[in-house]
């Protein structure tokens, strides 16, 4: 039996460390929300997850509007933690490269990958589990969204990382055995700039 996951990375949101939790989307991230919602709609989604992260659950909250549904939190959907939230990085893009090459390293106060891996794919087993053979949109963030992505198949890990957009939509079926079957893309990034 197929179960259809609908990966969905958060819309726009001003970037800031200090408020990782509790930042909203932007004017640009809510215009997008609207495109979310639609394409979403026409999928048929069963039932709706969110990292507790407040730009993954504004991303969805449409959808679950639309279908009178409320949005189940899974904290392990959460983005990872690069490092302390004080810690300041010369150049973000290498040192999440560094993350990416070496699955076990970890920046003072961080999560390493395989940290990141093993929460976000005992998560989507889980949600998998319990929702077989239904369609399930998860709002979650770019960082574990590819290193869940690595797990299944090693072609997805930082080139993919920074490939996505905000927001982004990835549609995977994944099987009985939880062996993922095909990945599609749902999102055209020219509705980005809308």
């Amino acid at each position: 039996m197929i179960t259809e996951v609908y990966m969905v990375r958060h819309a726009h949101s001003v970037f800031s460390l200090e408020f990782e939790e509790t930042r909203g989307l932007s004017k640009q991230g809510w215009k997008s929300v609207e495109k979310v919602t639609e394409v979403l709609l026409n999928e048929g989604i069963d039932v709706i997850y969110s990292s507790p992260y407040v730009r993954a659950r504004q991303t969805l909250e449409g959808l679950a509007k639309g279908l009178n549904q409320e949005i189940l939190i899974d904290a392990r959907f959460r983005e990872r933690d690069l490092a302390a939230r004080d810690h300041h990085f010369e150049d973000p893009i290498s040192a999440i490269k560094k993350v990416f090459d070496d699955r076990d390293f970890k920046f003072p106060e961080g999560e390493s990958n395989n940290e990141v891996i093993q929460r976000g794919v005992a998560a989507l087993k889980e949600v998998v589990g319990e929702h077989s053979g239904k369609r399930i949109a998860i709002g979650i963030h770019g960082n574990i969204f590819a290193c869940i992505m690595s797990w299944f198949d090693d072609r997805y890990g930082f080139e993919f990382s920074l490939q996505t957009t905000k927001p982004d939509i990835y549609k995977l079926s994944i099987d009985e055995n939880f062996s993922l079957q095909t990945v599609e893309r749902l999102w055209k990034t020219d509705w980005i700039s809308m």
